[in-house]
């Protein structure tokens, strides 16, 4: 029945653009002169004139006086149509021929209602678009995650949420460039497209490149062109990136994301710690109006100091064993399985020490901290691209912060020393021939660049996606990504 009741008000809408072109009229023009946003009507005087535009979201059609909301995505503002201000003809026009979902234009002058909504009196009105499906119930919008994903459009049109999300996400945005360009920090393009898969650990997609023929691989992350950049005399720069990864889905992990990466010439990892606390302090002031939000349940704050976690010694005090003394990969599973903590077979996809210890960490570390906390001193084996630590070549200059279990940022005091980045790219590909396919191949151009000297750098990268998750309270990725890419 509710097919039926559909299929036949699109029969309608549809004839009423028919309706419309028979009569000479056109239903979808191709301009509308506003003097203002909806918004911006909102906050003017009563007795201004105004012309305004947007969506037709609500009808209220009485006798001789009708009431009607219009939208656009920051702002919803009441018209009411009188048979005493426009001709008898206009007034059945509107009654007759325009519909919810409609895109309309309002001139009239601005007054506020007893009930203290802002309302235009229509003097003129214009048909701008025809809808020919009718818009979601707007109580309810829709309720599917599936179809609100798919038709984005629609969901944004009937989500004050998935509205807010956006022009949430859109602010950050701004924020970030302003904030990065006022501490002098650079905005720079590097390849999407590239002919080595390095800059993290993942398993790249793939693509043909038909004029050179030759296979390529899409970004993984823009790291090692941006120290490139710097190595040109750049002393700090920042991108944007989209990135992509071919690795599983989750509610925390799209194959397609947005990162942002950013590295400062003659900063250490220190340096990067006091800059990202400052900068994910104003940000989220900025976008959430407070230090104190939600998230996953919790109640998040970044006013206060942020604890620190050793990540080496947190792991070694888990396991009882000091994770830096392994060079063999198996006899480190043996041994960490015999503490009774883990199987065997939870480390089938482990290739290297540092895999093994990654999973330790996301299992008995990571999901237990909720509040704003850096966790500094990492192995060496678990990123080939930082910069040994000057006093135990084992451990490296890095740090990440997390927030209820999820990681923020990763940063580090990079390597720049080329003879020890050679030894680490070559012992990455040695691994990615022995199977693993998230290991890093020897970039030459980034080598290269290297060998003809850099400077001290440190360099910082996040992802968007989730740091917005946390920022506007969402659970998935795809709640704060437009168009994820869907089977």
């Amino acid at each position: 029945m509710a097919e039926q009741n559909l299929s036949s008000e699109i029969d309608i809408r549809k004839a009423k653009v028919a309706k419309l072109k028979e009569d000479g009229k056109i239903p979808y023009v191709q301009k509308y002169d506003r003097t203002c946003t909806l918004k911006q009507a909102r906050e003017l005087a009563d007795g201004t004139h105004v012309r305004v535009c947007g969506r037709i979201t609500f009808r209220r059609i009485m006798g001789k006086l009708s009431f009607f909301a219009i939208e656009d995505i920051e702002a919803k503002l009441q018209i009411s149509i009188s048979r005493n201000e426009v001709d008898e003809e206009e007034y059945a026009f509107f009654k007759t021929m325009v519909d919810t979902g409609d895109f309309i234009g309002v001139e009239g002058d601005l007054y506020t209602t007893h009930t203290g909504e802002r309302t235009v009196r229509t003097q003129n009105y214009v048909l701008l678009s025809k809808a020919i499906l009718p818009l979601p119930e707007k109580f309810h919008g829709l309720t599917n995650l599936d179809q609100r994903y798919r038709e984005r459009c629609m969901d944004l049109v009937s989500n004050d949420v998935s509205k807010d999300v956006f022009l949430k996400r859109s602010r950050f945005l701004q924020f970030l460039r302003e904030f990065l360009t006022k501490n002098g920090f650079i905005e720079v393009e590097t390849p999407i497209l590239q002919s080595a898969v390095c800059g993290a650990s993942a398993k790249p997609f793939f693509t043909k490149h038909n004029a050179l023929d030759k296979i390529c691989n899409l970004r993984i992350a823009p790291e090692v062109y941006l120290k490139q950049v710097i190595a040109g005399g750049f002393d700090r720069v920042f991108e944007v990136a989209k990135c992509f990864r071919n690795e599983g889905m989750d509610p925390s992990h799209l194959q397609e994301f947005t990162m942002v990466e950013w590295y400062a010439a003659y900063w250490n990892y220190e340096d990067n710690i006091q800059f990202y606390t400052k900068f994910i302090r104003e940000a989220v002031k900025t976008i959430c109006g407070t230090l104190t939000i939600p998230f996953k349940g919790k109640t998040v704050d970044f006013s206060k100091e942020f604890e620190r976690i050793n990540y080496t010694d947190k792991v070694n005090e888990i396991l009882g064993l000091n994770v830096l003394d392994y060079t063999d990969v198996n006899e480190f599973k043996k041994d960490v399985v015999a503490t009774g903590l883990f199987t065997m077979d939870d480390f089938d996809m482990c290739k290297t020490i540092g895999g093994v210890i990654d999973l330790v960490y996301k299992r008995k570390i990571r999901e237990n901290i909720v509040q704003p906390t850096i966790l500094y001193n990492y192995p060496a084996c678990l990123v080939p691209l930082a910069r040994r630590n000057d006093e135990d070549s084992r451990r490296i200059d890095m740090f990440q912060v997390l927030v209820c279990g999820d990681e923020l940022c990763k940063a580090y005091s990079e390597l720049v020393d080329p003879i020890v980045q050679r030894e680490a790219l070559e012992e990455q590909a040695k691994a990615r021939l022995n199977g693993d396919d998230e290991a890093m191949e020897l970039d030459e151009d980034f080598l290269n660049a290297m060998e003809h000297g850099m400077p001290p750098i440190s360099g910082l990268g996040f992802g968007v996606d989730r740091l917005i998750c946390m920022l506007t309270n969402q659970e998935s990725l795809r709640d704060v990504v437009l168009f994820p890419l869907m089977k």
